[in-house]
């Protein structure tokens, strides 16, 4: 069984002096409304409800931790999943929208547990602006990003791999950068999506 099916609720936190402090290795999340953030981090830990997603896009403003416990000790923590509120909503205020903005840079900036980070993008969509202007966040950091091309069900094989390429090119600037096709529906990219992650919460297991 992989170690993130045993992820379960840690915390909610408005701002960054709200979470624990930095220890476990995190991976973080992050996407546009609507981009199956939730769905995917529900079918990554083989749970129907982990993460929360709102009816409302947009409307989840919190950043959420679920704790993957250490087998070797159940009171610490193996690592963490940090699920960052989406982003790009044109019915949130614009205000709301500066201050997620602000939570998500300082995250992405200072966090020194920050272990890798999933960027979840509608296949069907590409690279958008605020895509663009997540990555310039990241560039510096030279964290490795996974890129997950959601909802890759819904085009054809040839379009999928023209879709990898376009990202890859489009974001290329990141260095350390892997994207794939994903699907939670069809359940393709699951595996290798896992075994990225897996690896970057704890290097010497081998799911």
């Amino acid at each position: 069984m992989s170690i993130l099916h045993r992820a379960s609720f840690a915390i909610s936190a408005a701002r960054l002096d709200q979470l624990p402090p930095p220890g476990a290795p995190e991976v973080c999340f992050v996407g546009r409304s609507n981009s199956g953030k939730s769905t995917a981090i529900n079918v990554l830990t083989n749970q129907k409800k982990l993460a929360y997603s709102s009816k409302t896009p947009g409307r989840t403003r919190l950043i959420n931790m679920f704790g993957l416990p250490d087998p070797i000790d159940p009171e610490a923590k193996l690592g963490y999943l940090v699920d960052l509120p989406g982003y790009g909503y044109a019915a949130v205020a614009h205000a709301a929208r500066l201050e997620w903005a602000d939570v998500m840079g300082d995250y992405l900036a200072t966090r020194t547990s920050l272990a890798g980070v999933v960027l979840l993008i509608d296949i069907r969509r590409g690279v958008t602006e605020l895509d663009r202007r997540l990555a310039d966040w990241l560039a510096p950091s030279r964290r490795p990003v996974l890129v997950l091309l959601t909802k890759a069900d819904k085009l054809p094989y040839g379009q999928r791999i023209n879709a990898v390429f376009a990202v890859k090119k489009q974001l290329e600037d990141l260095g350390n950068l892997q994207a794939i096709p994903f699907s939670a529906t069809s359940r393709f990219g699951l595996d290798e999506a896992t075994l990225r992650i897996t690896n970057w919460i704890s290097p010497q297991v081998v799911p």
